[in-house]
């Protein structure tokens, strides 16, 4: 169930409530930021799915506002689909309630199935990592940024583009992890890039989120 769902940007706030009933029933709360021009403009629209890090776990869909894309979100329009759930305290993110969301958002807004995008900070990194895994036909492209994942499964990502980033004075989770997770992919013959900030600590998602190279190659990408 995804419940209490808020677009914010150039256009009005809305409410959604979405429940499922699988093997098990679950539940999101999200946010949904709509591009100015999506009630006008008929096309379909690329979509960025993000994750966000531990600190922003609760059940105030304020709080997803304090970080990444979200944050940026709040004071301008991005020419694409936001969607930002947010987990329980406790909880780390799964890959089912996710991709459920997905679906129905495929059938309910106007989204390019072509153009997906994928990405996470720290805890989410993680979280992202995990779905791009279990689903790797589904994304155009993974951001993941000050995160880790398990390297085993790595190589279901070859064809899909990957940007790792991670700040090297990163005391929280270690900068080696994303680079034995780029170099794992590269040995795999992925499309992968990785990016360290020397003077960056864990917050490397400031930075790159803010920087317009960054999203501009995001929506460079498209599904094979």
């Amino acid at each position: 169930m995804i419940v209490a769902g808020r677009s914010s940007d150039a256009m009005p706030a809305t409410e959604h409530d979405y429940h499922v009933t699988a093997a098990r029933s679950f539940s999101l709360r999200y946010l949904l930021y709509l591009p100015e021009g999506y009630k006008t403009v008929l096309k379909s629209w690329p979509l960025v799915l993000f994750l966000h890090g531990s600190g922003e776990r609760g059940t105030d869909l304020k709080a997803l506002e304090r970080q990444g894309l979200p944050k940026l979100a709040a004071g301008r329009s991005f020419p694409f689909i936001l969607v930002a759930p947010q987990i329980p305290e406790g909880e780390v993110w799964n890959e089912e309630p996710l991709t459920y969301l997905l679906d129905e958002l495929e059938t309910t807004l106007w989204i390019d199935s072509d153009r997906i995008y994928l990405t996470g900070i720290s805890m989410g990194a993680f979280g992202a990592w995990d779905l791009a895994v279990t689903t790797p036909d589904r994304f155009a492209a993974l951001l993941v940024i000050s995160g880790g994942g398990n390297p085993v499964e790595i190589c279901q990502l070859k064809d899909v583009p990957v940007w790792i980033v991670h700040g090297r004075q990163d005391d929280v989770i270690p900068v080696s992890w994303s680079e034995a997770l780029g170099r794992r992919l590269e040995r795999c013959g992925g499309n992968v890039k990785v990016t360290v900030y020397p003077d960056a600590d864990h917050d490397a998602w400031s930075r790159t989120y803010e920087d317009p190279a960054v999203l501009e190659w995001l929506l460079a990408q498209r599904r094979p």
